[in-house]
C-alpha cells in the first residue's frame, strides 16, 4: 500500500490525490466564504467570517507549498493517448496557472491583511499569530490590495470552472480515465470504453 502513496508515469498516488481534493476544496470554500463574509449586514459575524477566511487562506498557502514540492519530487502521469495535440499543449499550461492561482490568491490576502490601516492581528485557527509582511501601512495600499484580491480570486475561480468542465469532458464525453485516476491510484490502469 506505501507504493501508492507516491505517483508513477501511468497514475497519481495517494499523496497527490488526497492533496487536490483538499485544496481544491478549500480553494472553493474560501471563494464561496469571501464572496459571503463582505455581504454581512452583521458586524461581529462579518469579523468572525474574515478571522477565518484569513485562517483557511493561510491553510492553503502551506498545503499548496506542500502540494508544489510533492509534484516537483515526482513524475506527472502521462496523459491518455487518445488526448489530442492541442490538448496536450493546453493542459499544462491550465496547471501551471493553476498553481500559480493558488499560490497568488492567498498570498494577496496577507498581502492585504499586512497593509491594512486596521492592523487587526491574523491568528490562524486561535493557535498562533502569523506576523504581517513588512509592508508599508497605508489607506491607498489597502484599497489597492483588496481590489486586486477580489479580482484575482474572480480570476482563479474561472480557471477551476475551466478545470473541472475539462474534468467532466475527458470523463463524460470523451471516456477516458483522466477524472478517475484522480479519485483513486486503482482506476489508472482501466481504460473507460463507451457504453
Amino acid at each position: 500500500m506505501a507504493s501508492m502513496l507516491r505517483n508513477t508515469n501511468t497514475r497519481y498516488g495517494w499523496a497527490a490525490i488526497v492533496l487536490h481534493w483538499l485544496i481544491g476544496l478549500i480553494f472553493i470554500g474560501q471563494f464561496v466564504l469571501g464572496w459571503t463574509m463582505v455581504r454581512m449586514t452583521s458586524q461581529r459575524t462579518a469579523f468572525a467570517l474574515i478571522q477565518l477566511h484569513k485562517s483557511f487562506g493561510f491553510l492553503l498557502l502551506g498545503l499548496v507549498l506542500v502540494r508544489i514540492g510533492w509534484r516537483l519530487a515526482n513524475p506527472r502521469p502521462e496523459l491518455p493517448g487518445e488526448v489530442g495535440p492541442v490538448e496536450r499543449r493546453a493542459a499544462p499550461a491550465v496547471h501551471f496557472l493553476l498553481y500559480v492561482a493558488q499560490l497568488v490568491v492567498p498570498l494577496s490576502g496577507w498581502v492585504l491583511v499586512s497593509v491594512s490601516v486596521l492592523e487587526i492581528p491574523s491568528v490562524p485557527f486561535n493557535l498562533f499569530v502569523m506576523p504581517h509582511l513588512p509592508l508599508g501601512i497605508s489607506e491607498q495600499a489597502e484599497n489597492l490590495w483588496i481590489f486586486g484580491h477580489k479580482w484575482l480570486a474572480y480570476a482563479a475561480i474561472a480557471l477551476v470552472v475551466l478545470h473541472i468542465l475539462a474534468a467532466f469532458r475527458h470523463h463524460f464525453w470523451q471516456r477516458d480515465v483522466v477524472l478517475a485516476r484522480m479519485i483513486s491510484p486503482f482506476f489508472a490502469s482501466r481504460t473507460r470504453k463507451p457504453e
